[in-house]
């Protein structure tokens, strides 16, 4: 079964993150077993979901891991003219949902797995599928859990979201949280007596926004970034019940994603200051503002002159990297692992998450070669 099949396949599973994962999981489990590769299922406390992990050739030493998640965005409210959880071929494209955030490269990873099943590897093919990514990065933890008392990890990974086949040396950190707002309810006549809540989370977004502002001013730069700076980004304010009705509570849904120089605990020391500041202003003893994190995941900033830089430079052809806007399990693996990890996979994130969501064929050729020329280096050894 080449890639093009698996990915039909696995197309066909709408593993949406809010829904289980497991029949895909255990579909793939099922082609691997029939090529005889055994492979390790995690599952999460549902029995739902699952990680899938296997390594194909020598079990004693390190190898080179195949990084993929497998669920995918929605598609409700969004104007297909082609199914979604159907792989539709056109114009060259495969369309349907996850054909690149990131499917197609899961395909060619299992595809790959398959072939090296009938090569000598001297080093180890390592492959590894997670759920949850789009809402986190959380599935993949438990994965993470299981190779931290692994006798084993993996030398080297490539994490294969979309990047057009260019290598990425990393990407920015995320923190999502959430500003909890409190005030005291009261009879809108008498507005001014009471303690309105959604007043504090506005004022608490003028902060975050000249809190931005002063980063745009004076932080770090990292210019590999098409926004080069760390961002604080306000995506979600709720409060209220009536309009007649003074809030008392209020909520602010907000994140930091940030550069590998900046320190998130930092920023949010900083955005807790001034919403101390906001709350004494009020001057009102039912006034308070806290700051919660939701979740979290690292950024990656892998060496330029890293041996996987290197390695994964021959694979492509590539001369030069590159750095991407979106976060991914990378950071996870390198921080948590310390396994070195790079970004390379085909297709472009500017399809991703869309309506008539695709990969070119040409995109997944590319990454067929780029792990058939794996499969050749792990037969002779890193």
């Amino acid at each position: 079964m080449n890639t093009n099949e698996i990915l039909a396949h696995l197309i066909a599973f709408p593993t949406v993150s809010a829904d289980p994962n497991k029949v895909l999981i255990d579909w793939v489990a099922n082609l691997l077993t029939e090529h005889g590769i055994a492979s390790v299922i995690i599952l999460d406390e549902s029995g739902k979901k699952a990680n899938l992990y296997a390594t194909i050739g020598p079990t004693d030493r390190p190898g080179v891991m195949l990084s993929g998640h497998t669920d995918v965005v929605p598609v409700a409210g969004q104007n297909w003219t082609k199914p979604p959880f159907e792989l539709t071929m056109q114009d060259g494209r495969f369309y349907g949902r996850g054909t690149c955030d990131m499917k197609g490269f899961c395909a060619a990873a299992i595809s790959a797995a398959i072939a090296a099943r009938k090569r000598d590897l001297v080093t180890p093919l390592h492959l590894a599928l997670s759920y949850d990514e789009e809402i986190g990065c959380m599935g993949v933890r438990s994965l993470i859990d299981m190779l931290k008392t692994a006798p084993i990890r993996p030398a080297m990974c490539i994490v294969g979201e979309p990047t057009g086949m260019a290598v990425a040396s990393g990407h920015k950190g995320k923190v999502a949280l959430k500003a909890i707002c409190r005030g005291q309810e009261g009879h809108s006549a008498l507005a001014p007596l009471a303690m309105n809540a959604l007043h504090l989370a506005a004022d608490f977004v003028g902060a975050v926004r000249a809190r931005q502002a002063d980063i745009v001013a004076h932080g770090n730069k990292d210019g590999d970034y098409d926004v080069a700076y760390s961002t604080l980004h306000v995506g979600k304010i709720s409060g209220g019940t009536a309009l007649n009705i003074v809030p008392n509570y209020a909520e602010v849904d907000f994140e930091i994603r940030n550069l590998a120089e900046d320190s998130p605990a930092e920023i949010i020391a900083a955005l807790q200051q001034d919403a101390d500041r906001i709350v004494s202003t009020a001057d009102h003893t039912s006034a308070s503002i806290e700051i919660t994190e939701s979740w979290s995941y690292p950024g990656l900033s892998t060496p330029q002159d890293a041996d996987v830089m290197g390695f994964v430079k021959s694979l492509t052809g590539a001369n030069n990297s590159i750095k991407v806007a979106f976060g991914t399990e990378g950071g996870l693996f390198n921080a948590q692992l310390g396994i070195p990890t790079v970004i390379c996979g085909p297709g472009s994130m500017m399809q991703g998450h869309k309506p008539d969501e695709f990969v070119s064929l040409d995109q997944l050729a590319a990454c067929d070669a780029m792990l058939k020329t794996l499969l050749t280096r792990l037969e002779k050894g890193l």
